[in-house]
């Protein structure tokens, strides 16, 4: 009787271990669509950890079950992807506001229609989840341990960021504001989270300012942590980035980008949920180790304050002139209530 009790639990126990090994490979990705009645909405192809919402929602099939597929178009340089999707060769990708706004001041018919990453403000979520942190090199700087000490520097403080009008550059110059640092002290160097952290190491540069997976690598190289999104005092709004598409699509697709809204909702609230699973299914996408998980929002509505701040700082910068662009014309609410009357009615 005691043995076959425990074959019983030693076989529950395989049983269980499978099923949450099969949660992540019962899902082949959907490298073309597996039926003709799943409307095809493309996007270029992520090799960073901005990938994990999109991989998460065809992998785990809650693209395939709203009757959406991805179609991926390849590698897009940042400076081209606005006009990639303009052009219609991709129809959609999350941008924080920042980048969203400056496409619209400058003419472009781009929406955002739902929210995508955000910043965790519960303080039961680790800090390993904020959007970012900020790293020195305690050999080459000795004397910086917070982000206000970076005023000790002489001269120019070189900083990395993977481009311009994004979070990087915002939340730096936010920071800087904060601890009184001259935002013309700053030298802006462009690369990518990856090569920022070999930089930092070989003294090539002052300050880098990484997400969630490169964390841990940065400790490894031997950074110091000087500060992190939190500090900004943005909450919510530090991580926000939205979902855009091409007003044209919005106004001639509006059903099946609800579809997609939830779709990609769902596959938020799994890789909150499995920050782990979400990361492995991230290292398969990307072909690199992921160790840090950004954080996404569960919100059917689209909070469009959260964007404020970044507009204020584009006007304060004189990127955008006053009113060129608003919260009201960031964002388009038609999306959201069309899925909250479908919840209603369900």
């Amino acid at each position: 009787m005691a043995n076959s009790i425990w074959l019983k639990v030693t076989l529950g126990v395989v049983v269980v271990a499978a099923l949450s090994v099969g949660a992540v490979r019962a899902y082949k990705r959907l490298d073309k669509p597996q039926a003709t009645n799943l409307f095809v909405i493309k996007t270029w192809t992520r090799k960073d950890c901005s990938v994990t919402p999109w991989t998460v929602a065809e992998r785990l099939g809650f693209l395939k079950a709203e009757g959406i597929a991805l179609k991926f178009t390849g590698e897009t340089q940042p400076a081209l992807q606005v006009p990639s999707i303009i052009r219609g060769d991709n129809d959609v990708s999350s941008f924080h506001p920042n980048t969203l706004a400056v496409a619209k001041a400058g003419g472009a018919k781009l929406t955002g229609v739902a929210e995508g990453g955000i910043e965790p403000t519960d303080p039961k979520i680790e800090e390993r989840f904020r959007h970012m942190w900020w790293f020195v090199n305690p050999t080459k700087h000795p004397e910086v341990k917070t982000f206000a000490d970076l005023a000790k520097i002489p001269g120019k403080i070189k900083i990395t960021t993977i481009t311009t009008n994004i979070c990087a550059d915002f939340e730096t110059k936010l920071l800087a504001d904060r601890y009184h640092i001259p935002r013309d002290k700053i030298e802006w160097v462009t690369m990518p989270d990856v090569q920022a952290i070999q930089s930092l190491k070989q003294g090539l540069i002052d300050v880098s300012e990484v997400h969630p997976p490169f964390y841990l690598g940065m400790k490894e190289a031997g950074a110091l942590k000087i500060a992190d999104s939190f500090e900004t005092g943005l909450g919510a709004s530090a991580g926000v980035t939205y979902y855009a598409f091409r007003d044209e699509f919005i106004k001639k697709y509006p059903d099946q980008i609800a579809a997609f809204a939830r779709a990609m909702r769902k596959a938020q609230i799994w890789a909150n949920e499995h920050p782990a699973e979400a990361g492995k299914l991230t290292e398969e996408a990307i072909g690199q180790p992921v160790r840090g998980y950004h954080y996404y929002s569960t919100n059917v509505r689209v909070d469009e304050s959260l964007a404020e701040p970044w507009l204020d700082d584009l006007v304060k910068s004189g990127v955008i002139k006053p009113g060129s662009v608003t919260t009201k014309t960031l964002i388009t609410h038609e999306i959201e209530e069309r899925n909250l009357a479908l919840a209603l009615r369900n």
